[in-house]
């Protein structure tokens, strides 16, 4: 016998049911991505999340600015180039180490943002340039611009798979735990880890440690500290949550580790190396 306990319902356009069926606790998730709609005009839970990222990353920023005597425009300038390396290389990202082969033979929609197919990994390396570009425009370390701007990629990865979640998509592998999530409008009828919730509280974890540590002097000030420590918890955080998501393209099944953990495993070994300077050093600014 099976019992629906109904939690959300029509006004936003999407169904959340908790199913109670052979003593298996699961979620049924029927998330409408469309927040709403107004004649032709449309607005996505994906887009909405992902520009309250950068509004909150504003927000946060301009704290740190003011707690630094630094100029406001300058923090305008740095979202701008922010908000360009973040879309660009996210998805550039996506379509070059995924499905190089679907995105070269279709193009065009390699600037389709909205229907999702963002990756992290991309987005690191143009955020690396962007950010090198403004530490020289503004004169300051390198590490010094980077140590604070992983604390808001942190809170915007938050957001990302929060939308990824409503996108139904990059989830888990089928799981027996009470909080599997049965993604119906992507044709599933076994409930599976929801691993974009996985992610996005992990980062949200990293976020709060990484902003607490910018609060303190003596830490603020060593260079690559921060840096350090965001690329080993984020991307080990994204190594071991990778061994139960499905693949995500068709030449991972096939993998011991895939695409995700590969570009992960670089990155962790440079936080560490980079961390381990920052102690040695103890650079100030």
């Amino acid at each position: 016998m099976t019992f629906l306990f109904l939690l959300l319902h029509s006004n936003l356009n999407y169904n959340l049911y908790i199913v109670f069926k052979m003593d298996v606790l699961s979620i049924i998730w029927n998330a409408d991505p469309e927040f709403f709609s107004i004649g032709p005009f449309t607005v996505r839970w994906y887009g909405l999340l992902f520009a309250s990222a950068f509004f909150f990353g504003y927000l946060i920023l301009s704290r740190y600015f003011k707690n630094e005597n630094l100029k406001p425009e300058l923090l305008d300038k740095l979202t701008l180039y922010m908000a360009l390396a973040v879309i660009i290389g996210a998805r550039l990202g996506h379509c070059l180490f995924y499905e190089p082969a679907y995105y070269l033979a279709n193009p065009v929609e390699i600037l389709m943002v909205w229907k999702g197919g963002l990756s992290g990994h991309g987005a690191v390396v143009t955020i690396l340039i962007a950010l090198y570009i403004f530490s020289k425009q503004i004169n300051k370390p390198y590490l010094w611009v980077i140590d604070r701007i992983v604390i808001i990629v942190a809170l915007g990865g938050f957001f990302i798979r929060m939308g990824n979640l409503m996108n139904s998509e990059i989830y888990g592998i089928e799981t027996t735990l009470p909080w599997g999530f049965i993604f119906v409008n992507r044709g599933e009828i076994m409930p599976k880890h929801p691993t974009q919730i996985y992610e996005a509280l992990s980062y949200l974890a990293i976020f709060f440690l990484l902003n607490s540590l910018y609060w303190k002097k003596q830490i603020r000030e060593k260079q690559g500290y921060i840096f350090g420590i965001f690329l080993v918890l984020l991307f080990s955080a994204r190594f071991l949550i990778e061994f139960i998501k499905e693949p995500q393209v068709g030449f991972e099944e096939n993998m011991l580790l895939n695409m995700g953990q590969l570009l992960s495993l670089p990155l962790i070994i440079a936080g560490v190396i980079i961390f381990l300077r920052a102690i040695k050093k103890g650079k100030t600014t």
